[in-house]
């Protein structure tokens, strides 16, 4: 089975269509749906509509109980303004959609054992990269009793092994930070138990004239879409 595993999606529909094109037969969302972009009910509705399991992300909590998101202070100010964009379309069904999310998802695929997050183990707020220290992934999980850690938050791609534990970031579908601006995404091939990334061209302009239309700071954010971080 080729089990399709996105993440960080952040309002941008256009990147969600072109990577639920990638050949798949079932789909989980790491969470973050929301902020930065411009059509996060869209998002949300595809989602709902199709049964998606998905995870709660830190802008998700952000968004659902107006917290703060604990992101990052580069694109902090954009989170910030963008949440009053998404406060304003989100409808009540959407926002309880988001509130309802799990912090995280279990499975298990020819004997081995899943587990599914947003940030660490511990916390949608964790990040772990590429380069993120070993003895640091071991802190975020010691208590973890899985061989795939699927994970997101980062909006870095990666997969890596540390000690018996197999760790992997699909990247960003809608707000890649790599220097790639196509939408990033995983395939994890249950029989094989190989992951793999794949990158997604999709028609970006499209966005570009929803955020320009509707949305703060529009220079901005187009600037990050056009760099890829």
């Amino acid at each position: 089975m080729r089990l399709l595993v996105i993440s960080d999606i952040h309002g941008n529909k256009e990147a969600l269509d072109a990577v639920m094109a990638v050949p798949h037969d079932e789909v989980i969302c790491l969470g973050d749906l929301v902020d930065y972009g411009p059509s996060p009910g869209e998002c949300i509705d595809m989602l709902m509509e199709q049964k998606i399991p998905t995870i709660m992300g830190n802008h998700d909590n952000a968004v659902a109980f107006r917290m703060d998101c604990g992101c990052g202070y580069a694109y902090k100010h954009l989170s910030q303004s963008t949440r009053e964009y998404t406060w304003d379309v989100l409808s009540d069904a959407q926002l309880e959609f988001l509130r309802k999310l799990p912090m995280n998802l279990k499975r298990e695929e020819n004997g081995k054992k899943l587990y599914f997050t947003h940030g660490s183990p511990l916390s949608f707020y964790d990040y772990i990269k590429p380069d993120t220290p070993e003895e640091t992934i071991q802190e975020y999980i010691k208590e973890l009793e899985a061989d795939f850690l699927f994970i997101g938050h980062s909006h870095l791609p990666f997969v890596r092994t540390v000690g018996a534990l197999t760790l992997v970031n699909p990247g960003s579908v809608g707000q890649p930070r790599d220097g790639d601006t196509r939408a990033s995404c995983a395939v994890f091939d249950t029989d094989t138990l190989k992951a793999q990334i794949i990158r997604v061209e999709y028609y970006m302009e499209n966005v570009f004239r929803k955020i320009r239309a509707n949305m703060p700071n529009a220079d901005e954010l187009i600037a990050i879409l056009k760099r890829g971080y």
